[in-house]
């Protein structure tokens, strides 16, 4: 009967005498040491924390990853206001289950629950690093496995496809990610137990265990390691049946353990599910030019695939066609799987199946870690069949220069890319060349010559392509800074604020991150995630709320009304973020204002009538129950004084740029707000009954990603007229209601009527999924939960059963018929009951399959004859 894998040449290691290494510890120490010593040398180069000035907190690693490892941290200490099932402190509640899936699962997250609370911004740090020397250990254990080989070259490939510029250019700062990048070794690992017939329980577990821990990156893991799976099986010439049985084996290991993760998976698809849209790019195929280009070291940019592997491994697997050495088979396979896999990048439904078929929003190319790990295993089949002869080494040498001349017309190969590059190929070229020598160079071994270079040639290129890509991501995108002073005494604040659940205590609309309320506590309605829910981002952009990111990133609103429908008892007043220079800082304090608001729940007299119309002033009228604005005539001027075009398109008003005025009248002594989304720059109230420091306001029409929120500008003079002073950064709109002018006294009356008739006491359970609301007897109409009505709530009056919740414009809401004295809400993440029962079905198999397993082993033993 034939082997399952036949017999291959010698190794590079037999050839030179060398015993291939009992186990491959050393080795993937080796990978993991190179990885940690170049991500902490390219850090210290470009002076990014912890080993300088500048903050690494850029983009969503600063606005959601950070904040959520944060409410990790506060949930493992027992101080986080929620649960696993409802996060209370985002986005007046959000489903956390989700989040959790997508963010937090992997079990690297647990280790910031050794850092002290303020030291979360190193936690994160020591995570990502932790985990990419992981990937390069994992992936350096797999090589072996594949091929028996010099311990040392396989660590450095496995250093090579961890620090591979997908990792430094996209997936540092997006941490949940690397643990895709972990998944794919794994995942080919357990394709090769399926084939030798080993570890068939560990092999359904590390699949449950990478799809857990990030099912979005472990997905094109997956996808990746059934086609190596499928190459492997290729040369191993086996029977028609035996290759049947190994890719049954196979099928069923893998659905097994993603079944066992179902409980997860179908969460987390279900949330994105119920999620705000946000802003999708149109997928577009870069030139050439710029994919062969990020082939080489220290290019970079957002929207590209970042190829880059080092020039060791680029040229090792630019060699493998032409390395007689090789079986024809191994050199056809794996060089046509790397490049089928590269040109299904570009091609637009290939591309869109390697993101589970849902368009990426923000990079695009995040499939780009699978082609790494293709090109280092190519190159492993390489090195591993022994020295390249001089016909490869001068192919692969002409291949390199072909790709450098091509890409030299891209203009992300700027001026300090060449000397990185010469310096690379050079020794990498002298390194291969000494491996093929027999004879000692200067009384020293080649091998040990051309192991030192290499590894050099590997550290120099990988510190500097790292450090290049940390230094020019300040250059597009925003960063926030770590934890300091700022963040310490807004938390203080928070703290001595706080009286949830009978109130809210809101972080502010001075926002320092998209997540405040996870990173510094309280409970507003900021949140920032791929799960903001749809219903959550529509109602509070109908009541004048801003957003960035495409409505994913809700921003706090400053405002009476809508602090008293959502039942904000204190609100923390903060000066902008020194660390952002978007306006000036005024040096003011942080304070916390406080306000008698209704309960989180109260009681309306009848079911909603009505929709949410374009005015948000009516809007908050409609959820308030009352009318407590006066909407005035405005008249708009130009800096030089006369009446500005209107909008020509779907922004209804008039189009206002550089500086510009708003005049009205309303009643002496009301509260004026100023409502203009499109409109970008200050807005300040004449006179002196303006409120300390300018609103402030950000919106970018096209594409429309940001909307700037309602600003609160100061009372009406005695005169009873107001003039607004307008300084524009770039041209925007305002809208014909854009002012109102609030009625405080009339505000507080209904406040007054809400607080008598809502809930006398409100719980929320340790988990956050279960709010009960004690009522005055004989409440009757409708009982409003201060919570956006998300998939998932289930209500009840009094003793009833739980129904799916009704809504009260965008609300949770009771029917209540006079009898109940009590609500009585629960939450259920949409799709944790079919994952639940998916992976007890799956547990219930791999139970079958072990105690089937077990029984025929025992017959075989007990069938076999006596000696």
């Amino acid at each position: 009967m034939r082997p399952t894998v036949p017999p291959e040449p010698k190794t590079l290691g037999d050839r030179t005498g060398e015993q291939p290494p009992a186990g491959p510890g050393r080795a993937a120490l080796l990978a993991a040491t190179i990885t940690v010593l170049v991500l902490c040398a390219a850090d210290a180069v470009a002076r990014s924390h912890p080993f300088g000035p500048r903050t690494r907190n850029v983009n969503d690693l600063g606005n959601q990853y950070v904040p959520f490892h944060a409410h990790l941290w506060d949930l493992l200490h027992g101080r986080g206001t929620g649960g696993l099932l409802v996060n209370w402190q985002s986005g007046y509640g959000a489903s956390f289950l989700p989040d959790l899936g997508t963010y937090l699962t992997s079990p690297f997250a647990l280790l910031v629950a050794l850092f002290p609370r303020e030291q979360i911004d190193l936690a994160v740090y020591v995570i990502t690093v932790l985990k990419i020397a992981c990937a390069g250990a994992a992936m350096t254990w797999l090589l072996l496995r594949l091929r028996p080989g010099r311990w040392w070259a396989a660590g450095l490939l496995g250093a090579s496809y961890a620090l591979c510029g997908w990792t430094v250019a996209t997936a540092s700062y997006n941490l949940m990610w690397l643990d895709g990048l972990i998944a794919l070794p794994l995942l080919c690992l357990v394709g090769e137990w399926v084939l030798s017939g080993r570890r068939p329980l560990l092999g359904v577990l590390v699949v449950t265990a990478v799809w857990i821990a990030n099912f979005y990156t472990a997905y094109m893991a997956t996808l990746a390691a059934v086609l190596v799976f499928l190459l492997r099986l290729w040369p191993a010439g086996l029977p028609y049946r035996r290759t049947l049985a190994a890719a049954g084996r196979a099928a069923v290991t893998f659905a097994l353990g993603i079944g066992l993760a179902a409980p997860l998976v179908t969460v987390v698809y279900f949330g994105s599910a119920h999620a705000s849209e946000g802003r999708f790019t149109r997928f577009a195929p870069v030139g050439t030019e710029d994919l062969l280009a990020r082939l080489l070291p220290t290019t970079y940019s957002y929207g590209s695939p970042a190829l880059f592997v080092g020039t060791t491994a680029l040229l090792l697997a630019l060699a493998l066609p032409f390395h007689r050495a090789a079986p024809r088979r191994v050199r056809a396979g794996w060089t046509l799987l790397v490049l089928v896999v590269t040109l299904s990048m570009q091609w637009g439904p290939t591309h869109l199946m390697w993101h589970a078929f849902a368009a990426p929003q923000g990079s695009s190319y995040r499939q780009t870690f699978v082609v790494c790990a293709l090109l280092v295993m190519a190159a492993w089949h390489a090195l591993s069949y022994g020295p390249l002869d001089r016909r490869a080494l001068g192919a692969a040498a002409g291949l390199l220069a072909l790709i450098a001349a091509v890409a030299s017309g891209s203009q992300l190969v700027r001026s300090f890319a060449w000397p990185v590059f010469l310096t690379a190929a050079l020794g990498a070229l002298l390194g291969l060349v000494l491996l093929g020598r027999e004879r000692p160079v200067l009384r020293v071994a080649p091998a040990a010559l051309a192991a030192v270079l290499l590894v050099g040639v590997q550290l120099g290129e990988a510190t500097a392509t790292d450090a290049v890509a940390t230094r020019m991501r300040f250059g597009h995108m925003d960063d926030y800074a770590p934890w300091g002073d700022r963040q310490r005494q807004q938390a203080d604040a928070i703290d001595r604020s706080d009286g949830w659940p009978r109130y809210r205590t809101d972080p502010g609309r001075e926002q320092t991150v998209g997540n405040d309320p996870l990173e510094l506590g309280g409970q507003g309605a900021q949140y920032y995630s791929s799960h903001t829910s749809a219903v959550l981002s529509s109602t509070l952009t109908a009541l004048g709320f801003g957003w960035t990111s495409g409505g994913r990133s809700l921003q706090s609103l400053d405002n009476a009304v809508t602090d008293a429908v959502f039942s904000v008892g204190a609100r923390v007043h903060s000066p902008p973020d020194p660390h952002q220079n978007w306006f000036p800082q005024d040096g003011s304090a942080v304070t916390v204002t406080r306000e008698d608001v209704p309960p989180l729940v109260t009681v309306r007299p009848s079911a909603a009538t009505g929709a949410f119309g374009p005015s948000p002033y009516r809007n908050q009228e409609l959820l308030l129950g009352a009318r407590v604005y006066t909407l005035p005539r405005i008249t708009v001027l130009n800096g030089a004084g006369k009446r500005p075009y209107r909008s020509t398109d779907r922004r209804q008003g008039v189009r206002v740029g550089a500086r510009a005025t708003i005049t009205a009248r309303c009643r002496a002594g009301s509260e004026v707000y100023l409502w203009a989304p499109y409109f970008s720059g200050t807005a300040r109230l004449a006179g002196p009954s303006a409120y300390g420091p300018t609103g402030r306001f950000r919106a970018d029409w096209r594409p429309l990603t940001k909307i700037a929120a309602m600003a609160r500008l100061g009372t009406v003079p005695d005169s009873g007229r107001l003039t607004i002073e307008l300084s524009a950064n770039r041209l925007g709109v305002v809208p014909d209601q854009a002012v109102g002018c609030l009625d405080t006294g009339r505000l507080h009356t209904v406040v007054r009527q809400l607080r008598a008739t809502g809930a006398t006491r409100v719980t929320v359970s340790g988990s956050g999924g279960t709010l009960r609301a004690a009522l005055p007897a004989g409440s009757k109409g409708v009982a409003v939960v201060a919570a956006p009505r998300i998939a998932g709530w289930r209500c009840a009056a009094g003793d009833g059963a739980l129904v799916p919740a009704r809504q009260y414009h965008g609300l949770v809401a009771v029917p209540l018929d006079g009898t109940a004295t009590s609500v009585t809400c629960a939450f259920r993440p949409p799709g944790l009951r079919l994952g639940t029962a998916i992976g007890g079905g799956s547990l219930a198999v791999l139970a079958g399959l072990g105690v089937f397993g077990a029984v025929r082993r025992r017959r075989g033993v007990n069938m076999q004859p006596v000696a």
